[in-house]
């Protein structure tokens, strides 16, 4: 690994997508640097569907996102291996248990730390579920299970919807000071959106 790898930025260029039922982005083109971009917009006008493009979950019908040189559509491991999402809700295994889901990432990322993910489940009081089944968890601790996550991987584009949402006030607190780190604004595309201000440094704010 670099000792100073450069700074990331994310490109999307030219982007279409649609639901069924109507079209969310035509066109749409942008870019986001190093440190935290707040991305702003009414509800529906697309917020989370960019991020779940922007992250991989979501396969736009033209157009690219890149980040730095690797293309999610040429190249989707590679760039998946340095995005992560974390948008809250439930993820889509039941059978797992909380430990299981966590080592299943941790395998998924390379160069990943298991102590300073166990340091974030620590931070946000997480450490008494790992033998819990994912079920079992609440909304707001599902939050703060993909929060210590998206903390600890060693990803260079993060992508949080709505971080604060759900959180009690010591972990919306620490939250923004691990989000506040020097070291992680200078080598992280950061992108959240949020309906109040995040109250973190900001590089940028876009609106769409």
């Amino acid at each position: 690994m670099e000792l100073n790898p450069p700074s990331p930025v994310l490109h999307i260029e030219h982007l279409d997508f649609h639901f069924p039922t109507h079209s969310v982005f035509q066109g749409y083109s942008q870019q986001f640097g190093p440190g935290i971009t707040w991305l702003r917009g009414a509800n529906g006008s697309g917020k989370t569907t960019l991020l779940k493009l922007a992250g991989g979950a979501l396969l736009p019908a033209r157009g690219a996102i890149r980040l730095d040189n690797v293309d999610s559509g040429c190249m989707p491991l590679a760039y998946r291996a340095q995005a992560f999402y974390c948008g809250g809700d439930a993820p889509a295994l039941p059978w797992l248990q909380v430990h299981e889901f966590l080592d299943l990432h941790l395998a998924l990322y390379p160069g990943s730390d298991q102590s300073l993910l166990n340091e974030e489940l620590s931070a946000f009081a997480m450490t008494s579920t790992l033998q819990q089944s994912i079920t079992a968890l609440s909304l707001g601790q599902h939050k703060k299970l993909q929060l210590a996550l998206a903390l600890a991987l060693p990803v260079r584009l993060l992508l949080i919807d709505e971080p604060f949402n759900g959180l009690d006030t010591s972990a919306m607190a620490y939250l923004r000071q691990r989000l506040a780190k020097p070291s992680r604004l200078a080598h992280q595309c950061i992108v959240l959106t949020s309906h109040l201000a995040p109250d973190v440094p900001l590089a940028a704010t876009v609106e769409i």
